[in-house]
This record gives structure tokens, C-alpha cells and sequence, in this order.
């Protein structure tokens, strides 16, 4: 009787261990900028389709029906980037592109806090970690430019201005044959997926 109950403790102390190894394992794989570089969706993948109303009413959607989108994941944290805030503002107006402020919930303060900012014509949506997820980002705050195709054009993890500069120029190079094949692997996929 002492062995079998000797067993069945020592069986459990392996079994937590071995849960215990899976989560470390785990962990260190989701964490660091080696995980970061793998967020977001590599040039050509088709972007998550929606259609949502801004803080003001209005509805947004993706793809764009402008050339260009630039979605930023972001919320009122953005006041901590003073430079990316400029980098938006001179983007404004630019005629081939729409800028989106994409938050991961519902969140009363950050409308107010954007136009202190001095972000007020830029339409604040509120998504969901779900959406969120769809684009692959975990952390932000996070620039994805997209094109009218709903194909991601450039995207990243983002601190400086100089970052939103050098996306945009990336998004208007035209994608090689490996980027738009990439994307449609992608596209095939999901599709599997959702019929699955």
C-alpha cells in the first residue's frame, strides 16, 4: 500500500514538472524580440476585413477605400510617443492615404486623449483583442499600412517617428512575386481554417 501511494506521488510530481517545463517552454517562445519580429502579417497576406463605427458614429472599414490605410494599434498610451504623434500628423494629409486609430476594446478615455494630442482628425474604432489577434499583434503601439487590395504593405512594432516615415515608403514599393504568392498560401489557409 506504502508503494502504490509512494508511486502515485512521485507520478504526480513528474506530471508537474512536465506541465510545468511546457509553460517555461512556452513562455520564452512568446516573449523577447525574437517573438515580436513574428507579429504582425508579412507583406502580400491579406488583411482581417471589418467594418466598424468610429467614436464619432461614422463607419470604417478595411481595406481602405483610399490607395492606402494605416492602421495603428494604439490607444491614449500613444501620448508616451511624442514623435510618432507628429509622424501621424504629417501624414494627415496625404491624399492617397487613411490613417485608423484600431483599439484592442472599448475604451472611453482614449478619444478625448487622441484630440488633446492634437490627433482629432484621425477616427478612433474600437476593435477587440479578437481583431487584434486576426492581425497577429500582441503589443503596440503597432503600424500596418494596407492597400485598397486588403494585402498588408508594411508593419511593425513601432517607438519613433521616423519608424511611420519608413513604413509608409516601404508600403508603396510594388510586392515581388514571392510576397503576392506567400499571400495567397495565406489566403488558402485561412479559408481552410474557416471551413474546418
Amino acid at each position: 500500500m506504502i508503494s502504490g501511494i509512494a508511486f502515485i506521488v512521485v507520478a504526480l510530481g513528474f506530471c508537474g514538472l512536465a506541465v510545468m517545463a511546457i509553460f517555461g517552454v512556452t513562455e520564452l517562445r512568446m516573449s523577447g524580440s525574437d517573438a515580436v519580429e513574428r507579429d504582425g502579417l508579412a507583406r502580400g497576406v491579406p488583411v482581417p476585413r471589418w467594418t466598424l463605427a468610429d467614436s464619432s458614429g461614422q463607419l470604417r472599414t478595411s481595406p481602405p477605400t483610399k490607395a492606402f490605410q494605416l492602421v495603428m494599434f494604439t490607444d491614449h498610451s500613444l501620448k508616451s510617443f511624442p514623435s510618432i504623434i507628429e509622424a501621424l500628423q504629417a501624414l494627415e494629409d496625404e491624399e492617397a492615404l487613411e490613417i485608423v486609430i484600431l483599439l484592442d476594446r472599448q475604451n472611453e478615455l482614449a478619444p478625448p486623449v487622441l484630440r488633446m494630442l492634437g490627433l482629432a482628425r484621425i477616427p478612433v474604432v474600437a476593435g477587440s483583442r479578437s481583431l487584434y489577434g486576426a492581425y497577429n499583434v500582441r503589443v503596440t503601439p503597432w503600424a500596418m499600412f494596407v492597400n485598397s487590395s486588403g494585402r498588408a504593405c508594411a508593419s511593425s512594432l513601432i517607438n519613433h517617428g521616423w519608424q511611420v516615415a519608413k513604413l509608409w515608403e516601404l508600403s508603396q514599393v510594388p510586392f515581388a512575386d514571392e510576397e503576392l504568392q506567400r499571400g495567397r498560401r495565406s489566403a488558402r489557409f485561412r479559408i481552410g481554417v474557416a471551413r474546418g
